[in-house]
């Protein structure tokens, strides 16, 4: 594979690779290190705004045979030279961040030093952004403006005996997502509130390489707030929310209204119902949705109780899953967000049951080349209801 681009991923590194293998393709994706995957596409011709777990886009500048620090570090001028050579007169903003390398804080501040000498030693006058970890934040490289006209940001990554440089070129809008998130006119904390990052993820890993257009119709049977189809019609594709409380629904159409007065984006359609019973009235081309995800917890529950919030999660789940079949043709494909649960005393993980028959209901995971489907578990540290990331297609027709 001829590397062009490379991503550095989120902190659930399973989630942004599987998300990078539904949208480009698993022959266009190389898993290089614990937090970075690189492509065969030009930077310049993805849209990264569209990738909820991948946090930085780079250009793929080289690789060393090596991943000896000293021998990097001295490697890394030339690679600064280069990129610094576009930039007009001024003064070069300068900063690196660094992946997968056992080097400590003294290490990297003599390194961005020794850069930032060679250089001015070169004509440039150059400021350089210290590092206080290994990583540069998204708000760092945006503060300093490391992307911009006159910045430079490396990215300087461990594979195995080797090191892959590249140079940062798009970073995760954070002021854009935190708008979408806590800007909208309509939040319920009751309901859980789903990141518009990862149900931009859930919508990528459900769409696949189908093309962004409205006659493409996304469905969420479980819309809640409206998140997954605000991030969907952002996205370019048509949006059609159930739910079975009608307050949810009135919260979906006010949050989509506001976001008609800030985007161009297409109608939805919404209509209440219960996603285990309903006959939805529109035609729609695959579903997006986070699932019911049981009663929040404040404390780890005693083991019967548990028992029994997971399996009402479980009938919920199983039945929504027999009545979408019933209304869905073979090969379609989903991606729903499932509840799964974490012990904090031993990190153990209970998932749903019906996971092991789903076969049964009719439907096939989807597995991916590079991570496992097992692994497509998004948490918070501390939490003890996570959400599992079950990406399907549907194997037989449902009676």
């Amino acid at each position: 594979m001829a590397e062009r681009s490379l991503f550095i991923l989120g902190r659930q590194a399973s989630i942004g690779i599987a998300e990078l293998e539904s949208v480009y393709g698993s022959d266009a994706i190389k898993v290089v290190s614990p937090q970075c995957a690189t492509c065969d596409i030009q930077a310049s011709e993805i849209d990264f705004g569209r990738l909820g777990s991948s946090i930085k886009l780079g250009s793929y500048l080289g690789s060393l045979p090596t991943a000896r620090w000293q021998e990097v570090k001295e490697r890394l001028v030339g690679f600064a030279l280069r990129c610094a050579k576009d930039i007009p007169d001024g003064k070069v903003q300068f900063g690196f961040s660094v992946y997968d390398f056992p080097v400590s804080s003294q290490q990297l501040m003599a390194t961005g030093l020794s850069i930032k000498k060679q250089l001015r030693n070169h004509g440039y006058s150059a400021r350089l952004v210290p590092n206080k970890e290994e990583a540069l934040s998204s708000a760092q490289v945006l503060h300093n403006n490391l992307v911009g006209q006159r910045g430079i940001e490396l990215l300087v990554v461990r594979n195995g005996s080797r090191t892959i440089i590249g140079r940062t070129e798009v970073i995760q809008d954070i002021a854009a997502y935190s708008a979408r998130d806590h800007a909208r006119p309509k939040r319920d904390a009751f309901v859980g509130m789903l990141p518009p990052k990862l149900a931009q993820t859930i919508v990528n890993l459900a769409t696949a390489q189908a093309p962004t257009r409205e006659e493409h119709i996304i469905l969420d049977p479980f819309c809640g707030t409206g998140v997954i189809l605000q991030e969907a019609l952002l996205m370019g594709y048509g949006a059609y929310g159930s739910d079975l409380e009608a307050r949810m629904i009135e919260y979906s159409k006010k949050n989509l209204e506001w976001l008609a007065n800030r985007e161009s984006v297409a109608e939805p359609m919404l209509e209440t119902g219960d996603a285990t019973t309903y006959r939805w009235r529109h035609a729609f081309s695959t579903v997006a949705s986070e699932t019911y995800l049981g009663r929040p917890l404040s404390s780890w529950p005693a083991p019967d109780r548990l028992t029994s919030i997971i399996g009402s999660c479980d009938i919920i789940i199983s039945k929504f899953l027999r009545n979408l079949g019933r209304q869905t043709p073979v090969n379609t494909r989903f991606c729903l967000a499932v509840p799964v649960w974490i012990n904090p005393n031993n990190g153990s993980v209970k998932h749903l049951p019906m996971l092991d028959h789903l076969s049964v209901l009719g439907y096939n995971r989807v597995s991916f080349q590079q991570v496992s489907a097992n692994d497509l578990i998004y948490y918070r540290p501390g939490q003890l209801v996570g959400r599992e990331l079950l990406v399907l297609t549907k194997s037989k027709e449902s009676s």
